[in-house]
């Protein structure tokens, strides 16, 4: 394989500091074969002094290259990189005609075909560096460019891109010219499209899917449209630049690496946000957050660009803010921070308690591989929750009118750190330098301590601070409601600074029942609650009114629990004791993973793993008494979810499978029918001719990577032995793609099967140092992800981790995850000892 050069930091400045990029015109044949695909390209650009330089691309085969009409040796291709000597100061053009690998990893073109119907599809998908893999470029992203594609695809394929495509005759079809825009945001999808189209606000509006799927994106187009336009009308409320491109279309494409992609005028969407089976509302609404979080991206990160990727914040954490707050502001989902709270604030403080840890911005990221680390709870949780803790300090007025300036100031340009604080300052006379040096320059997760002094007729509230960061806060101060003796009813909230300038003020009355620091989540710390506090959350936490008090309060058991301060068994009681009286989606779906995933899974010891199971059993039961009525068939289908998922025996699920309904519903769809048979799998109840029955009921590709995880959850050594082929294996044509090996590595370790799986544990070392370095990011991502033996909870798991970042060298995408995966072992060994 040839030697793939990242590009640094350093090269990047000085290619900037060269060259001005014009304009790229981009041919693509993707009626070549099967493998490969054909890519012509013509950039235009220009020298600003004689010097040497290079073009990225990733080739199967370098067919020609000229400059200035002048072939060039293609066999100067070094790995990714073309050298273009003896640079002449002025115009250049240079062309390239190349043919080019189709990917199964959702890198660069991506080829799917669906198994349902037989029907090909492909899509880009070039962040962060692999538009090199489908067109030369100079790939970096503040050497922006207007972009003109044209595509030759099969007669019955539709062709999408950034801009409004026509078809010209003979399968050809043409995207209008881009803006200027980044490399790594240009964009194609084509396939046989199913297509919903709309117009608004004179731009045409479209939705699209895979025929196999248009029923289900039929059912929600209406939905999906009402949040599109929705969205995009608030944003025009908030941001005086309008929307800057032609078109909006949203893909949903098979097998994508991420949530989504923010190219703009073609936003792409992993397929699963088209529901095939029975979702909750909470999922809605996180499928709605990720509509608003990618349209927040036109503005943020399309528009004003990153100049180099030391400022993803730049892009994802305001996008991330930006979602969440635009959709309580704009449609009916107005809950979405307790969501924010409860799923995805632990993303960020978890990624921050680990060595892993950066800061929000950091100031030196010297290469496209180290960034792409980044792209983690940081960049997005514990930024938005920096972002919302600045406009709390700043007040909106001021921070909608410091980004409008940026706005104003870049756009269609590049922006830095410093030129978004420069931007915020000329709106305000608070010190937004000094703010964005404690919050967005430091690393690690400040924790608040709550002490109340309490005497007759008054008490007093002292917040200590471990950390430096400055916070405003809001306190919920609540007493017993003396009618029922279980709920709780708010006496007032304030807010307060911490540090604080002075000695706290008493507050008169008696003392409260509980008080809680960061009540309405505006800043980005842990909290410890006094122990009257902490005694009344265990005892009367479904009491508390506010659901997002709630979502705070469970974040603090959460956080007390992998810090070793609340034994595990304890948080068990007080969700067995709370959540069925719980009304939240979201609380129930988060504490009840938290319960499984990580208590029963890995923070208790193999011995206390089934007293576990039996009591989230009898929880779940108890969700799925409450909700018989039909009134809740949210909270039931979560229910039934878990109760699946932590059975211990399978007569009871295994009775449902066969009738094909839970007693008293919902029919098992064919999410929960794959739930089931991968439960029964990993308790021997099934077997390879069950799972094949099943796949023949479901040849979907949802149907075959839930078969590909029952197969690889079986109890049997063959049955593993064959998983751990597919995944590791090194036959290059029977590679899995990316999600087919996901799905494999989900069944595979089961804490179950802990002696019949020992053996690949250290094997698991040294297979995912291979398969990483030969197949890529993202199988090492997945490789590191959800091939890691978590359940595998022991000293000597990791000593041979350590072994292996010490001897092995993996790249740096799975490096990364193996120092987290071991980071999180480690704590999950400390609990458990404890």
């Amino acid at each position: 394989m040839a030697r793939m050069s990242v590009l640094t930091r350093d090269e990047a400045q000085n290619r900037a500091q060269l060259l001005d990029v014009h304009r790229y015109t981009v041919e693509l044949d993707l009626t070549t074969g099967d493998e490969t695909f054909d890519s012509r390209t013509l950039i235009r650009f220009s020298a600003r002094t004689d010097a040497d330089t290079f073009v990225e691309i990733k080739p199967a085969e370098l067919r020609s290259v000229t400059l200035d009409g002048e072939p060039l040796d293609a066999a100067t291709l070094d790995g990714n990189r073309l050298p273009l000597k003896n640079l002449a100061a002025g115009e250049h053009e240079l062309r390239v005609d190349a043919s080019m690998r189709y990917s199964r990893t959702g890198e660069g073109m991506h080829r799917f075909t669906d198994p349902t119907d037989g029907e090909t599809y492909v899509y880009t998908q070039l962040f962060l560096d692999d538009v090199q893999r489908v067109f030369a470029a100079f790939d970096q992203p503040d050497l922006k460019a207007v972009f003109e594609l044209g595509v030759t695809a099969p007669q019955h394929w539709t062709v999408l891109a950034n801009g409004v495509t026509e078809h010209t005759g003979e399968g050809v079809w043409r995207a209008e010219p881009t803006p200027l825009i980044s490399t790594y945001l240009v964009a194609v999808a084509a396939g046989p499209w199913h297509s919903v189209r709309t117009e608004h606000r004179g731009l045409p509006f479209g939705i699209h899917c895979r025929r196999s799927l248009a029923p289900y994106l039929d059912a929600d187009a209406d939905e999906l449209l009402d949040i599109t336009r929705a969205c995009f009308d608030r944003y025009h409320e908030k941001f005086e630049e309008p929307y800057p491109f032609d078109s909006y279309d949203q893909a949903f494409v098979p097998e994508f690496n991420a949530g989504a992609m923010e190219n703009p005028g073609l936003v792409t969407f992993r397929d699963e946000f088209v529901y095939r089976s029975a979702v909750t509302d909470t999922e809605r609404q996180t499928r709605a957050m990720v509509v608003a979080h990618e349209m927040a991206h036109m503005w943020f990160g399309d528009l004003v660009t990153l100049t180099w990727w030391d400022d993803i914040w730049l892009n994802e954490s305001f996008a991330e803010y930006m979602g969440y707050q635009t959709l309580t502001e704009a449609t009916r989902f107005t809950d979405t921070w307790t969501d924010f709270g409860v799923t995805r604030k632990p993303w960020g403080y978890d990624a921050d308690q680990r060595p892993s840890t950066h800061p929000v911005a950091p100031e030196n990221v010297q290469d496209t591989a180290s960034a792409l680390l980044n792209f983690d709870g940081i960049s997005y949780a514990k930024g938005a929750s920096a972002l919302r803790q600045l406009v709390a300090w700043l007040g909106e007025k001021d921070f909608l009118a410091g980004i409008n300036t940026h706005f104003r100031r870049h756009r269609f340009g590049n922006a830095r750190l410093a030129d978004f604080i420069d931007s915020l300052a000329s709106a305000t006379e608070r010190d937004v330098h000094a703010w964005a040096d404690a919050w967005l320059r430091t690393t690690g997760v400040d924790t608040l301590t709550a002490s109340v002094d309490s005497r007759p007729g008054q008490w007093t509230l002292a917040l200590d601070r471990t950390g430096e960061r400055p916070h405003r806060v809001t306190v919920g101060v609540y007493d017993r409601d003396l009618h029922d003796g279980r709920s709780l009813l708010l006496r007032e909230r304030y807010e307060t600074d911490v540090p604080q300038d002075t000695a706290p003020e008493p507050h008169t009355g008696t003392r409260p029942a509980l008080v809680v620091p960061n009540d309405l989540d505006l800043t980005y710390a842990k909290i410890r609650l006094d122990d009257t506090s902490l005694e009344t959350v265990l005892r009367g936490l479904s009491g508390i009114p506010d659901t997002l008090t709630r979502a705070v309060v469970w974040n603090t058991l959460r956080d007390m629990v992998r810090d070793g301060e609340l034994a595990p068994a304890d948080h068990l009681a007080t969700a067995a004791a709370h959540l069925p009286e719980e009304t939240d989606l979201a609380l129930v779906q988060g504490v009840l993973a938290f319960a499984s995933v990580h208590i029963a899974d890995r923070y208790l010891t193999p011995d206390q793993r089934p007293a576990a199971l039996a009591t989230l059993t009898e929880l779940c039961r108890d969700l799925i008494r409450r909700t018989e009525d039909g009134d809740h068939p949210g909270l039931r289908l979560i229910a039934v979810r878990h109760r699946i998922d932590t059975a211990a025996h399978p007569d009871a699920i295994a009775a449902w499978l066969a009738e094909g309904i839970v007693p008293g519903g919902p029919e098992l769809d064919p999410e929960l029918r794959w739930r089931v048979l991968a439960r029964l799998a990993v308790l021997g109840a099934t077997d390879e001719a069950a799972i094949a029955a099943e796949l023949e009921r479901d040849p979907s590709a949802t149907g075959r990577e839930g078969a590909a995880r029952c197969r690889a959850a079986l109890p049997d050594e063959d049955a593993k032995a064959r998983a751990w082929d597919a995944m590791f294996g090194s036959d290059d044509r029977a590679d899995l793609s990316n999600y087919l090996f996901t799905a494999t590595a989900q069944g595979f370790w089961q804490p179950e099967q802990a002696d019949l799986v020992r053996p690949y544990v250290a094997r698991y070392f040294k297979d995912a140092v291979a398969v990483a370095a030969r197949r890529g990011p993202a199988i090492a991502e997945a490789a590191g992800r959800w091939a890691f033996p978590v359940h595998a909870v022991d000293a000597e798991t990791l000593k041979l981790g350590e072994k292996c970042l010490r001897k092995a060298d993996p790249i740096p995408a799975l490096r990364r995850k193996l120092v987290d995966q071991l980071d999180d072992l480690g704590r999950a060994l400390r609990v458990q000892q404890a």
